[in-house]
């Protein structure tokens, strides 16, 4: 019999367990998220389905750490982050995460280039530029580096909210109804540079959608309804 250890099993990128969240306070209180746990390993895509009101959003912003629970525990890359105070969650977020939303988020006043290098400049990086353009010439944008938001279409700035995403090569990419402002061809764009961003990083993608077509696309599908988790299946796709 050999005495070789088996390999220890991966850490989970994301690992949540019994996350509940409520916001306001006594009466007015309302409780979001009703003990949720769940794991989520590099490399794996996980589309997040469910009505309004469900819950989808607020569990990205935990997964984002930009909303704090009230009960249970959560860890990213192995960091336990529940009880970090802002200013540690915050240098958490630039290192670990890039959050993709569908109302773009760019700068107007800033060129596509500026756009992506701004939080490389802010993290002190000196090679900001080189990396934002890399990244934008990931996603098909090479071409509108100088290029300010309004000079562009939803989709091209739609993939320069990806590159500015994914710039840092963080572990965890999280996306919010990332083509609901978009047509459905334009959308089809987007989401195969959304996915070919987080496979080139190993990072770990979470997208929320209405849409049971694109989620379908993830290599796992989980359905919200009031807040707790009622189905997690690996897609067929």
């Amino acid at each position: 019999m050999s005495n070789t250890p088996s390999p220890s099993p991966q850490t989970p990128v994301i690992a949540l367990e019994n996350a509940h969240l409520s916001l306001g306070s006594d009466a007015a209180s309302v409780h979001i998220l009703k003990g949720i746990s769940l794991h989520i390993d590099a490399g794996e895509s996980v589309g997040i389905l469910g009505p309004s009101g469900a819950g989808k959003t607020s569990l990205l912003m935990i997964l984002a750490g930009l909303e704090t629970l009230s009960k249970g525990r959560i860890s990213l890359d192995g960091t336990d982050i529940t009880g970090l105070d802002e200013d540690r969650l915050a240098a958490l977020r630039r290192d670990l995460v890039g959050i993709v939303f569908q109302a773009f988020r760019l700068i107007p006043s800033l060129t596509a280039l500026q756009n992506v290098a701004i939080p490389l400049e802010l993290a002190g990086r000196d090679d900001a530029v080189d990396m934002a353009k890399a990244a934008l010439q990931s996603v098909g944008l090479a071409h509108r580096l100088s290029h300010l938001p309004d000079q562009m279409s939803g989709g091209e700035q739609q993939r320069v909210a990806i590159a500015r995403a994914m710039v840092a090569k963080p572990r965890i990419l999280l996306a919010d109804e990332p083509t609901g402002n978009l047509d459905s061809v334009t959308g089809e764009k987007v989401i195969k540079s959304l996915f070919q961003s987080a496979a080139d990083a190993n990072a770990a993608l979470v997208l929320v959608t209405h849409d049971a077509n694109l989620a379908a696309q993830c290599s796992r599908v989980l359905h919200i309804e009031d807040g707790v988790i009622v189905r997690d299946s690996k897609s067929a796709s």
